[in-house]
């Protein structure tokens, strides 16, 4: 109805009413009365057509009391009946939602619903996904929910909402397995802040809680100390059995490492990761592989992912948008590819999408704006400093002013919107040159030079600053990494990485960057690092199932299928459980 009717027509049914011409009904509300046309009100509410339905007929009847609603949130109701128009802030949501509910009118119920959607945050989520159980809003009770599970230490720490929630609720939040939470350090502190807000009749719900914090992935030193030693647990006669239970766990898990029964108990099952990476393609043994494997920065470990089979290709861009993975241009040992193949990570299904104006080997591969950018590479003949721009809404490419410089085998990164580009080789020699590109200006412009000349390095935007790591100078395969900042137009050294390494693949994981794969100057290697600007560290992880050279990653946030790309069951032998145990862990 709203399409079919023109902006005129509801102008002048609107001009009727004001002007109380064929008003056929009073609706009033406390002292105020408003005129309206019954047609008008039943057209956009069920609540208004049963209601009038009862006197249509009735010329006697026209007093319509509406009682527990305010005059002003009235009025917004029968103006947008009569113009389809509401103006939602966030002082009357709330009201008009609860009022939109009670009358049945869909359209102003999916509007106030996207308004609070748009507006979700720490604060007011819980209270948002408690005033959608209400209300006949699907949508907004799963994407507050949502947000609850992945933001749940921001909801912890800013949220009053939270301290009141029923105990049947917490439970609930609090064993699923999407819970997103680094430390299960962090649920057990949730309980406790909530109990201390009403200790007198929520301490014995401790008994309720506890078990659903997986206490045998705490660090040993924390659990002794901190979860043992609470006064709510000590003061619990149940809470004994179940710290021995948790105790046993952790002693077997320590020994066995992750194996497929722990999954299948909640003490020791990684909960599942909000984010995962994934590791496409390269160079592995004497040859280009199609392999794919997903890292799960819960469980800490690879694992094997098995799809419809996309040709193997090395030297090659990944780019992660708009729920799609695109690989684009490479090598396969015979040819230089212009071919670009997306990847659906829900459906496992692959598809060919328009070839680039250039073939790229060797080629560096951003997003930007809702579009992917490929830069520079080798078409087999030589090395290029063209750039181009694909639009995944028309399906083409377009190319934008090339580089200043001939640049293969450097890497492209966004921060802030604009492209940074690192290092490469221009056929003569290995670069430490460095430049942006501006999309307002549509320009290239140089920035400061790297401390090293890098090529087959990797760049990356993490935090506030892009990071060069690694590569090759000319010499040998570099441990050195540097960060840029773009305030003042300057590098400065990072600590060295473990392992020198060129043509690894690069990608930030929750809050850490991590660089896997590559080749250290020797061998193809399956060794993988992540560093943590906020302790200065590099910290070893799992190393991959293969071993490859010139691979791509990409993040994938927000899976719905994401227990696909997760640990399970079937993804440990004992072997790999106990040599997943000697792995350093990650900090705390």
């Amino acid at each position: 109805m709203e399409c079919k009717i023109s902006t005129t027509a509801w102008s002048v049914f609107n001009d009727l009413r004001l002007e109380d011409q064929f008003c056929d009904a009073i609706i009033k509300v406390d002292d105020v009365e408003f005129r309206v046309h019954k047609i008008i009100l039943s057209g956009c509410s069920s609540y208004f057509r049963a209601l009038f339905a009862k006197r249509w007929n009735d010329e006697d009847k026209k007093f319509y009391n509406i009682p527990e609603i305010a005059p002003d949130i009235m009025r917004m109701i029968i103006e947008y009946a009569y113009h389809r128009k509401v103006t939602i802030t966030n002082d009357n949501v709330n009201k008009l939602f609860i009022a939109a509910d009670r009358f049945n009118v869909l359209g102003v119920v999916r509007r106030c619903s996207k308004f609070l959607i748009g507006r979700l945050c720490a604060e007011n989520c819980v209270a948002i996904s408690r005033l959608s159980k209400h209300l006949c809003c699907p949508e907004l009770s799963h994407k507050a929910y949502e947000y609850i599970l992945r933001n749940f230490q921001d909801v912890v720490m800013a949220s009053e909402e939270f301290l009141d929630m029923p105990v049947t609720e917490l439970q609930d939040l609090i064993q699923r397995d999407e819970l997103n939470v680094k430390q299960e350090e962090v649920v057990f502190e949730a309980i406790v802040k909530w109990i201390n807000r009403n200790p007198a009749d929520r301490s014995h719900q401790i008994a309720i809680l506890l078990p659903k914090v997986r206490m045998a992935l705490m660090e040993s030193e924390y659990f002794i100390n901190n979860v043992k030693t609470n006064v709510y647990v000590n003061n619990n006669e149940e809470c004994k059995a179940i710290i021995m239970e948790a105790s046993i766990a952790m002693h077997k898990l320590n020994m066995n490492g992750l194996c497929n029964s722990v999954f299948t108990k909640l003490l020791t099952r990684p909960r599942l990761p909000c984010e995962v990476l994934l590791a496409i393609g390269g160079w592995s043994g004497e040859s280009p592989t199609n392999a794919i494997e997903s890292y799960d920065c819960r469980a800490g470990c690879w694992i094997d992912v098995i799809c419809d089979e996309e040709s193997p290709r090395a030297y090659h861009g990944m780019a992660y948008l708009n729920g799609y993975v695109y690989l684009i241009g490479g090598f396969d040992g015979i040819d230089y590819f212009n071919s670009v193949s997306r990847f659906d990570p829900v459906s496992n299904i692959w598809q060919q999408v328009a070839p680039m104006n250039c073939k790229r080997c060797y080629v560096s591969v951003t997003v930007l704006n809702n579009c992917i950018y490929a830069m520079g590479g080798s078409d087999g003949n030589m090395r290029l400093s063209s750039a181009e721009c694909y639009n995944p809404e028309t399906n083409q490419w377009s190319l934008i002013p090339p580089m200043n410089e001939q640049r293969s085998d450097a890497k492209a990164t966004t921060l802030n919107g604009k492209i940074y580009i690192c290092g490469g080789y221009d056929g003569d020699e290995c670069l430490s040159t460095a430049e942006m590109y501006c999309p307002v200006t549509n320009q290239w412009r140089m920035i400061a030079f790297m401390s090293t000349q890098r090529t087959g390095l990797g760049v990356a935007a993490y935090g506030d600053q892009v990071y060069a790591v690694g590569g090759f100078d000319g010499n040998e395969r570099l441990r050195t990494a540097e960060a840029y900042n773009p305030a003042n137009n300057t590098w400065h050294e990072i600590p060295l990485m473990f392992t020198g390494r060129s043509n690894f693949g690069i990608e930030v994981l929750d809050n850490r960057l991590y660089v896997i794969g590559g080749f250290n100057g020797t061998d193809t290697t399956s060794e993988a690092e992540c560093y943590d600007d906020k302790t200065n560290e590099w910290y070893d992880i799992h190393s991959m199932n293969i071993v490859r050279s010139a691979l791509s990653c990409c993040t994938i946030p927000n899976l719905p299928n994401v227990r696909d790309y997760a640990a399970r069951e079937d993804s440990f032998s004992n072997e790999e459980a106990v040599e997943l145990l000697s792995v350093s862990p990650l900090p705390v």
